[in-house]
């Protein structure tokens, strides 16, 4: 299938080669790919606005990829390559054992990709690549500021939903740092975020495991997003989910299937 044409915008506080603070844009041409993009139902579950719940990819190989593809209790999958190293063809070989498992196409798969400030010349690939290979959503870890927000929006072009109302693509924004928390409502409205969610665990390294301190870490950024009609995600498991789903969170990931069914009975 095409690969349409995606417009990467990087700002000169990240990158070099900008000049007087304004957007550099590089564009990545139409590329023919095999990749199944199947990111609009994700889009259409976020836009109906009830829970969507997602699964970690565990392991991140081809019987993985079986295993997911058999679940079908899940909305999408959530695939990591923040850290170890960028292996995108892996991602494609879960991806194709995925859809060969399944009855029709695989679940959409959220691609959380390292941090923007660890390297940000490296943003492009990131980006182009994860795309080409059928994501329908890309993870931005370790966001701080509203600045790195705005940058992991148009990195998208307009393939980033809202942003475009016709996009394809969310943008998952985790908070997960002290100043990010701090800076939760300035990122949190950004224009064309799609979801943010707190990291419980870094968020446990960030405030030394102070339970209280993590949960209020927690609860701020789900006020800050009730507040700017963006979904907050998080992580749960059999023992809190139901809590989540009442306290207003709209994504859930988890890393057991068990999970997603006490969800969704406790939702009947």
């Amino acid at each position: 299938m095409k690969i349409q044409r995606v417009v990467l915008a990087v700002c000169a506080m990240f990158m070099t080669g900008c000049q007087n603070g304004e957007m550099e844009t590089q564009a990545i041409e139409t590329i023919d790919s095999e990749a199944s993009i199947s990111d609009a139902s994700l889009v259409s579950k976020l836009q109906s606005g009830g829970p969507v719940f997602g699964i970690f990819a565990r392991p991140q190989t081809a019987e993985g990829g079986s295993v997911a593809g058999k679940n079908r209790h899940t909305d999408f999958v959530f695939y990591s390559l923040e850290s170890g190293p960028w292996d995108i063809p892996t991602l494609e070989t879960f991806r194709q054992a995925m859809d060969a498992s399944g009855n029709g196409p695989g679940h959409p798969i959220t691609l959380r990709i390292p941090p923007i400030r660890e390297d940000p010349e490296a943003l492009n690939k990131y980006i182009s690549e994860g795309l080409v290979a059928g994501v329908g959503g890309i993870v931005f870890p370790h966001v701080e500021t509203a600045k790195e927000a705005e940058l992991a929006v148009r990195s998208l072009g307009n393939r980033a939903w809202p942003m475009n109302p016709n996009g394809d693509v969310v943008s998952i924004i985790l908070i997960e740092d002290r100043v990010g928390v701090e800076s939760a409502e300035q990122i949190v409205s950004t224009p064309g975020v799609s979801v943010v969610i707190p990291g419980p665990g870094d968020l446990r390294r960030a405030y030394n495991g102070d339970d209280q301190a993590i949960e209020a870490a927690i609860q701020r950024v789900l006020t800050a997003c009730k507040d700017s009609g963006v979904p907050c995600g998080i992580t749960a498991g059999v023992e809190d989910v139901t809590e989540r789903l009442v306290q207003g969170f709209k994504l859930i990931i988890v890393s057991d299937a068990a999970t997603i069914e006490v969800a969704r009975r406790f939702l009947e």
